[in-house]
């Protein structure tokens, strides 16, 4: 479970590190944006080995049909992550879709998973994406959204892209040994 947490704890430095220290950030020019992604990627390794190796130290037992709104929820999250923030028109003007798409994705992963590992990892990101989006809000009070809004099309075009991704995303969690698509 420590490599887990390392991991957490570098995505989260190498995520603030730019508003935490940014004089720092900048005297490192271009290169450090190859540095922070090193940081992320490590991290990212670190979270899914540790969560592999982690004990299965039971928490709560998730009821069956969370798997369904879990499912859901991953279809919403997917789409946040998507270009239809800046191209559609469901999301126009949405300022934090990305951060809400993690947040939703996190959220989602901890209604199906009872056992401590994933309360800490998922948990963990939670707190992550919902401080980052304080500290954002904070610090750029005057946002606006730009552009026009794009057309629905787009917005129909991204959710049967997003549709794909999930069922994509569902394989890969198969061929790790968990099928989440229940039948």
């Amino acid at each position: 479970m420590a490599l887990m947490i390392l991991g957490v704890l570098l995505w989260i430095a190498a995520h603030s590190f730019k508003r935490a220290l940014p004089d720092q950030r900048a005297s490192l020019g271009d290169p450090g944006k190859g540095l922070v992604a090193v940081v992320i990627v490590v991290g990212i390794v670190l979270m899914v080995i540790g969560y592999r190796q982690a004990d299965f130290i039971y928490v709560w037992a998730p009821p069956t049909f969370m798997v369904h709104i879990n499912n859901l929820l991953m279809l919403i999250a997917i789409f946040l992550f998507s270009p239809a923030a800046k191209r559609g028109r469901v999301l126009h003007g949405m300022r934090h879709p990305m951060l809400t798409g993690f947040k939703t994705w996190a959220i989602a992963h901890l209604l199906v998973n009872g056992d401590l590992a994933s309360i800490i990892l998922f948990g963990g990101l939670l707190a992550w994406a919902v401080a980052e989006v304080i500290v954002i809000n904070r610090s750029e009070p005057d946002w606006a959204p730009e552009g026009a809004p794009g057309t629905i099309a787009k917005d129909a075009m991204f959710l049967v892209g997003s549709v794909i991704l999930l069922a994509i995303i569902g394989y890969i969690h198969f061929w790790l040994g968990v099928w989440p698509f229940p039948s």
